[in-house]
């Protein structure tokens, strides 16, 4: 309210808009001058951005040619024009649909020329009228009015008690808008005639050109008022809450002030007495830490930028504890120090052997890490990468290599990590900045070359925060690590000594250029031979131990262990085993603590009671002399697997038929199985005209569950040719390999699981690639014992060996 009030006939920019509200009051003027008869007939003048209330007088510049004449027939006549506004201020040439229909009555008062050679007119309201209809647009706009007399009050005594609540909020609103002059309380004070009152604080409130007009179409006094009213209180409210936001910043600026003024004076009191100042003693504390710190001249040197800052700084500002914290990060952090590695490289084999079996190929690449920096005093930290089964012990290995070098353990989760601020740290300047993990995991570990495992890399996310697997590039790169830059510490750190090893499930996940940067070592499932060790050497001895059992109360023999692996557990590692094995203690517990009788040498009979049926089902070979029918192997995430692949001729036009939930790899495998028999039926001795006439349908049992990879090709094509030859498939023979249409025969993975699942059920011999022949040269002879292996380069071999035998 009163935003432009000001006692100046200075003159707006833009033509008939008023820059300051009504200058002069008519309160002193004759009441009968206002009973005066206007004619039916005036000119009309269009106003952009204003409203002109009765008794009102105002200044308006003129620029538009038809308002010129038009102000100027009017001060040279009667001195009378009917005064419209604009609905819209952008129209620069309004025809009657363009202008409101209720207006008011002027008089003008004056035209006066202004130096800039505009035309100014002092505008004087009278009384509100009606355009009935517009006569005439040339040369100016002239139209038909009725004049319109405002309407007595309701109530007279409420009409006396809302008029002297507008004044008293008017003259709240002046005190707290400070832009309004205090002339503005003095005239509210002093005007008397309500009509008047009422058009002074309408033309002066800060609101949109519709609501001022909205309170001129009103007749009656009464309800005109609590129009202005009701805006005046909103208004006042805006000017309220405004002050106290302006209150409130203005004490906690008062706070700050006298906060520093007090501590100035404490500090010159504390010099004077003699005594230290705290900020002082905790730079001298900082200062004293640094000196026996080993770092690079760059750390040094922002080091000494910062606390220079600090120095500077007034304790009572937040930035002070920024900085504070900051500097104690800098100095927690181990530049330099490195623990002393154990290069009894026996000793290390002891330990890795001990805490683990088997895992040959991991424990030979430590030591071979070991000897070359036993001999070359100083190299960079390889960065390995164990793939392989949950359960198999990647994470614990991380664990017994840091025990085996005597080094410092860190260990990172990255799984669901989604954020490249975890990785790389946050600007100290945001609120709660902090160092990213890998800084603060080697603060914590106290050492420049700890053993550091980041665990479930393949499970790292990506989301609008960033990509953490580009910043992880940084950190796993050997030429790069060295010069690692955290966004918190800004400036170098080296992670070159650092021994990183990553874990994972798989490696499809995990972005290529960050594959790249790895050394993979693949940990494939234990063989039942392997976990029987694992569980004796291992888990029984920690089960018993976590159940406060004595090896005398308990004791579970071979045949019972190889039960509960392969009857109670399908996984390639060895988490499910614990667990059933901790079942077993728990069931001793109980009956020990009650002191109820128990077998204390668990046999494979005892586990119906104590863990429950069996519920693992176990395929097992069995002899089969139908035709059509041959056995191939898998791979799945808990081992191997051995998978029947059944074929069956009818009838009809050739059609391939394939069911059993199959993937792609393994529908184009039937595919160029079936193709490549037909384009070679006269060389297989195969009939190809009753082939074109019999429709072949293949199943992969177990249908519910999904079935894809390259595996089953030369199991595929050996169902097909047993299926139109009539002859059964060689009995007790499996067989893994994937198969092109020149009829050659490709290696594929998982053999050593393979291999040991076709053991386990019976198997006598084995149909693998040439290629994949060095495989099972890893797999140890006791574990393969009994089962002939048969390498083959060509289709054709493959179905001498099981078809045409």
């Amino acid at each position: 309210m009163f935003e432009d009030l000001n006692i100046s006939v200075e003159t707006m920019g833009q033509e008939e808009e008023p820059e300051f509200m009504p200058l002069f009051s008519l309160e002193d003027e004759d009441e009968s001058s206002f009973d005066e008869a206007f004619p039916a007939v005036m000119p009309i003048l269009a106003l952009k951005n204003t409203i002109l209330f009765p008794r009102i007088v105002i200044p308006i510049t003129v620029g538009r040619e038809r308002s010129i004449q038009a102000i100027q027939n009017a001060y040279e006549g009667n001195r009378l024009i009917a005064v419209l506004s604009q609905e819209d201020s952008r129209v620069e040439n309004p025809t009657i649909e363009d202008l409101f229909k209720i207006g008011t009555v002027a008089r003008v008062m004056k035209i006066l020329r202004m130096p800039d050679g505009s035309t100014t007119a002092i505008l004087q309201g009278r009384k509100r009228f009606k355009l009935e209809q517009l006569i005439g647009y040339e040369p100016f706009m002239t139209g038909q009015i009725s004049v319109l007399e405002d309407e007595a009050a309701h109530d007279e005594l409420e009409f006396e008690a809302m008029l002297s609540t507008v004044r008293d909020t008017a003259r709240e609103i002046i005190s707290l808008n400070q832009n309004i002059p205090n002339e503005a309380n003095v005239m509210v004070r002093n005007i008397h005639n309500p009509i008047f009152l009422l058009s002074f604080i309408a033309s002066n409130m800060n609101v949109k050109i519709g609501v001022k007009q909205q309170i001129l179409e009103i007749n009656n006094l009464q309800e005109r008022a609590q129009k202005i009213l009701e805006n005046m209180n909103g208004e006042l409210q805006l000017l309220q809450l405004k002050d106290q936001i302006e209150g409130r910043v203005r004490g906690e600026l008062e706070k700050q002030q006298r906060d520093y003024y007090l501590n100035q004076q404490l500090k010159t009191i504390q010099e004077e007495l003699g005594q230290n100042n705290p900020q002082d003693e905790d730079i001298k504390a900082l200062l004293e830490r640094a000196k026996n710190k080993k770092w690079t001249e760059k750390a040094a040197s922002a080091f000494e930028k910062e606390i220079n800052k600090v120095r500077r700084m007034n304790p009572q500002v937040a930035e002070y504890a920024i900085m504070l914290n900051y500097l104690e990060v800098m100095l927690d952090l181990p530049w330099g120090e490195t623990t002393k590695d154990n290069f009894d490289l026996k000793k290390v084999k002891e330990v890795l052997d001990t805490d683990h079996y088997g895992l040959e190929k991991v424990k030979e690449r430590i030591l071979e890490h070991l000897a070359v920096l036993k001999l070359k005093k100083d190299m960079k930290a390889p960065i390995l990468c164990l793939v392989g089964p949950p359960g198999v012990g990647k994470t614990s290995l991380g664990h017994s290599v840091a025990k085996a070098l005597k080094r410092k353990y860190v260990r990172m989760a990255l799984g669901g990590l989604h954020d490249e601020a975890e990785i790389r740290g946050h600007r100290k300047t945001y609120i709660g900045a902090m160092p990213g993990r890998i800084i603060q995991s080697i603060k914590k570990a106290g050492a420049d070359n700890p053993v550091f495992i980041l665990d479930e890399i393949d499970k790292v996310g990506q989301s609008f925060r960033g990509d953490p697997s580009s910043a992880l590039l940084e950190v796993l790169d050997p030429e790069q690590n060295a010069t690692f830059y955290d966004n918190y510490l800004e400036t170098e750190y080296d992670l070159s000594k650092v021994l990183f090893l990553a874990t994972a499930n798989s490696l499809n996940s995990i972005q290529p250029a960050l594959l790249d940067r790895m050394e993979i070592i693949d940990l494939s499932g234990y063989s039942l031979e392997e976990k029987m060790e694992i569980a004796f050497r291992h888990l029984i001895s920690q089960q018993l131990e976590a159940h406060g059992l004595k090896a005398s109360h308990v004791t579970i023999t071979p045949e019972g262990m190889q039960a509960i692996i392969h009857e109670y557990t399908r996984e390639s590692g060895v988490r499910s085993l614990n667990r059933h094995i901790g079942s077993v203690m728990r069931y001793v517990a109980k009956r020990v603590a009650m002191k109820d009788f128990y077998h204390k040498e668990i046999k494979q009979e005892h586990l119906r009671e104590i863990l429950g049926p069996d519920y693992i089902n176990n395929d097992i070979y069995d002899e089969v002399q139908t035709p059509g029918v041959a056995v191939g192997l898998a791979w799945t995430s808990v081992g191997g697997d051995i998978l029947f692949i059944e074929g069956n001729i009818s009838k009809g036009t050739g059609a391939l038929t394939l069911t059993g939930n199959l993937g792609n790899v393994m529908k184009e495998s039937a595919t160029t199985a079936h193709s490549y028999l037909k384009a070679n039926a006269t060389m297989l001795g195969l009939d190809i005209e009753n082939m074109e006439k019999c429709n072949i349908h293949i199943h992969v049992p177990e249908g519910a569950i999904p079935k894809d990879g390259p595996s089953a090709g030369i199991t595929m094509m050996t169902t097909l040719a047993s299926a139109f030859t009539g002859k059964p498939v060689k009995p007790y023979l499996a067989m893994t390999g994937e198969i092109t249409l020149r009829g050659k025969v490709l290696p594929v993975g998982g053999i050593k699981e393979k291999v040991l699942a076709a053991k386990r059920a019976g198997i006598k011999e084995i149909i693998l690639c040439k290629e994949n022949q060095r495989h099972v040269a890893e797999i140890p002879a006791a574990y393969i014992d009994g089962v002939q292996f048969h390498y083959v380069e060509q289709m054709k071999e493959v179905l001498d060996l099981a078809v045409f035998y």
